[in-house]
């Protein structure tokens, strides 16, 4: 969801740098990896400990939901061809799940501006045990929507997301955000949501089955 069908990233960050500045912590490049595709507990706790406890980790977590909500409510926008994209499925009959390690309360505010109708179901960092970059919540995903992992295509944008899909055992289209994601087996890369469509993500299901036939040949 965030920084891959939603300009949220930057307001992630925004946020992230409104709650450090009272701790006297000043974000740099260096703490992208603990803040960009992160939940909030993650990035909380991170905070907690760089600052040497200044403030409690519970506490910082709370204020990050609150101002990245209030940023999300007032800034959100969808991201070239996030909604082309979504509508070629719809037309296609392709089920669309949204997993995100935001809470539910952001997705609720995100889903609203790209319609709800748009997605099956929906997997937030509140609807599982553990969050990205643990399988979890792609698992759930793809068990709500009634599919096998490896039929499943996820659309990432961090390191944190990809590592998250592929454990579960999707293959990936990855749309780099802030940090580069180099090309692997079984994922594609491409620099905007412009450049997929629904055949690309088709392809990549059908890679996923040719090297498992191959495996077990």
């Amino acid at each position: 969801m965030d920084g891959t069908l939603v300009d949220t990233e930057e307001l992630w960050w925004q946020a992230v740098q409104e709650v450090a500045s009272p701790i006297t912590y000043q974000l740099t490049d260096a703490d992208l990896p603990e803040v960009l595709g992160q939940a909030a507990q993650h990035t909380a706790a991170y905070l907690h400990r760089v600052t040497g406890g200044a403030r409690p980790a519970g506490e910082l977590r709370a204020a990050l939901e609150t101002c990245f909500a209030a940023l999300v409510s007032a800034h959100v926008r969808p991201l070239p061809g996030a909604l082309t994209l979504l509508d070629a499925l719809a037309d296609e009959g392709v089920p669309v799940g949204l997993v995100t390690a935001s809470p539910r309360s952001v997705a609720d505010l995100v889903l609203r501006t790209l319609d709800a109708g748009r997605f099956a179901v929906s997997v937030t960092a509140d609807d599982t045990p553990r969050t990205k970059p643990a399988p979890d919540p792609y698992l759930t995903a793809a068990r709500r929507l009634g599919a096998e992992p490896h039929a499943c295509v996820a659309v990432e944008d961090t390191p944190t997301g990809v590592t998250s899909a592929e454990a579960a055992g999707c293959p990936v289209l990855a749309v780099p955000s802030a940090v580069p994601i180099p090309p692997a087996r079984g994922r594609a890369v491409v620099s905007s949501l412009v450049e997929a469509s629904p055949a690309l993500l088709r392809a990549l299901v059908e890679d996923r089955e040719v090297r498992q036939r191959d495996a077990h040949a």
